[in-house]
């Protein structure tokens, strides 16, 4: 990977495994000083002795903002955060759980909400720093079996779109990362088609060149986001025809 990185301190959550371990050993590699963080110490132990392993559950607003001081502490300031906590299970329409969806709802969304609120007022009284996450292509469209998944990424590529003119007033980047279909272990679980399956380390590499191009909406493969993209401008009988029989392999 070639280019200039202006970055100086990273802090990656849910890095453990999957897109967020790739792109933390990829900007250590790269000479950025990277903090790590997930719930298992021993996977971020794993990672190697270069790079600041915090372990920390997201759900916990009082743990993000301790992590945070204590990264800053030693590393100094955080001008680049990328947000990819995060977990997925299928849901089954005849075993709905709200516990399921509430779960979700706590570790995807407010996981940010909370490592943001910790952020966001350092970076401003800075100028300066690079906020971003990691939503989904499941947050354009409604899709089978993402019920409780899909909403959490809606929710953050919304939450985007209201935080990023005010935070560009105030010197701070939002970027969204909307992967597709990647080889992790939450993806292990689909038992259906996943189209443009990508492997972990080059979803990464998309992910830092566009938060060194510093845009607001990194969304690959290029091919699967047009797709969706386009049906989300569908009338809803077209729409949910095409996700029938595509999805579901009905009619």
């Amino acid at each position: 990977m070639a280019g200039p990185i202006a970055w100086k301190t990273a802090w990656i959550t849910g890095a453990s495994t999957g897109i967020g371990r790739e792109i933390a050993l990829q900007l250590a590699a790269r000479g950025v000083k990277v903090a790590v963080s997930a719930r298992s110490a021993e996977k971020l132990a794993a990672l190697g002795p270069g790079l600041m392993a915090v372990p920390l559950d997201v759900t916990d607003a009082a743990a993000c903002q301790a992590a945070v001081d204590k990264i800053e502490a030693q590393l100094g300031p955080i001008d680049l955060a990328v947000l990819g906590a995060g977990t997925y299970t299928p849901v089954a329409i005849d075993r709905l759980d709200p516990g399921q969806f509430s779960h979700m709802m706590d570790t995807n969304y407010m996981g940010v909400v909370n490592c943001i609120a910790a952020l966001a007022p350092r970076m401003m009284a800075r100028g300066q720093g690079h906020l971003s996450w990691i939503a989904s292509v499941a947050g354009y469209v409604g899709l089978p079996k993402a019920a409780a998944y899909g909403p959490t990424k809606a929710a953050l590529i919304n939450l985007g779109e209201c935080l990023y003119p005010e935070m560009k007033l105030k010197g701070v980047k939002v970027s969204v990362i909307n992967p597709g279909f990647v080889e992790t272990p939450l993806t292990a679980q689909n038992d259906f088609e996943m189209p443009f399956l990508m492997k972990a380390d080059e979803a990464a590499r998309r992910s830092i060149a566009g938060l060194a191009s510093g845009r607001f909406e990194i969304a690959y493969p290029r091919r699967f986001v047009a797709i969706l993209k386009t049906l989300r401008a569908l009338p809803y009988p077209l729409f949910f025809r095409i996700i029938a029989r595509s999805v579901l392999k009905a009619g």
